[in-house]
């Protein structure tokens, strides 16, 4: 549960929020797409009350990838995929080519395009996550939150997809929201990194100025150094064992 929190998310950035298992991480995200209701205080969207905007109109603008989705059962991964243009159609707009165009990059941003005929229960968990993110993908929005979307994905896949969010924020502008676990990974793609523990917001800013030996040792417990990454220069955790 997140409680007293007084956050900005920045326009054009690629945000990340990081903090230990049950910290209020996933909830926080999930309020922010209307998922969840706070119970007090308001979530404004460009002036507005987010949950007074027409869902679909919200949909148009901010995509979510959950932590756990449910496809339906049967369903190939191109017709999966293709749910994402769903905000996009009405009774006078139906299926068009720029649809298309939106669904098969998207497929290929994903590198998924070589399984459009599989059932996505078939898939193996990493294939799954990367079909979830093609429809994302092609939902095309200006905003992308993004519940742990590393999860089940080997090394490169992983290296792969923040490449891909990250060009998604660098060369179109979109804002990109992110939870991640792995510290390094979110020191190296987050231009605005957001920190909670025990429901509450910790700090938040540029990984650089923030990231400190005893940051971690506060929020994760972990004994460590810090060091500048030799590709990225960001800051680069080093954790001491009891070994060490």
């Amino acid at each position: 549960m997140c409680q007293q929190l007084d956050i900005a998310i920045p326009d054009g950035k690629f945000s990340v929020i990081i903090g230990p298992n049950g910290c209020g991480k996933s909830t926080l995200l999930r309020s922010l797409c209307r998922l969840l209701t706070p119970i007090k205080g308001e979530i404004h969207f460009d002036g507005q009350p987010l949950h007074k905007l027409p869902s679909k109109e919200v949909a148009k603008q901010i995509g979510l990838l959950p932590q756990t989705a449910q496809a339906p059962d049967g369903i190939r991964v191109v017709d999966l995929v293709a749910r994402g243009r769903f905000p996009h159609q009405n009774l006078f707009r139906q299926w068009s080519e720029e649809d298309q165009h939106f669904v098969t990059e998207a497929m290929q941003a994903a590198g998924v395009e070589d399984l459009a005929e599989k059932q996505v229960s078939q898939l193996s968990g990493g294939q799954r996550q990367r079909v979830w993110i093609a429809m994302v993908l092609a939902q095309n929005t200006d905003i992308l939150f993004l519940d742990e979307p590393t999860t089940y994905l080997d090394i490169a896949h992983q290296v792969e997809l923040l490449d891909l969010f990250k060009r998604l924020n660098r060369k179109e502008g979109r804002t990109v929201v992110a939870v991640l676990h792995d510290l390094n990974q979110a020191c190296r793609y987050a231009d605005h990194l957001i920190v909670l523990a025990n429901g509450k917001k910790v700090t938040e800013g540029e990984p650089e100025k923030l990231m400190t030996p005893e940051l971690v040792m506060d929020v994760f417990g972990l004994n460590c150094q810090i060091m500048p990454d030799p590709i990225s220069h960001t800051p680069m955790i080093i954790p001491i064992g009891a070994w060490d």
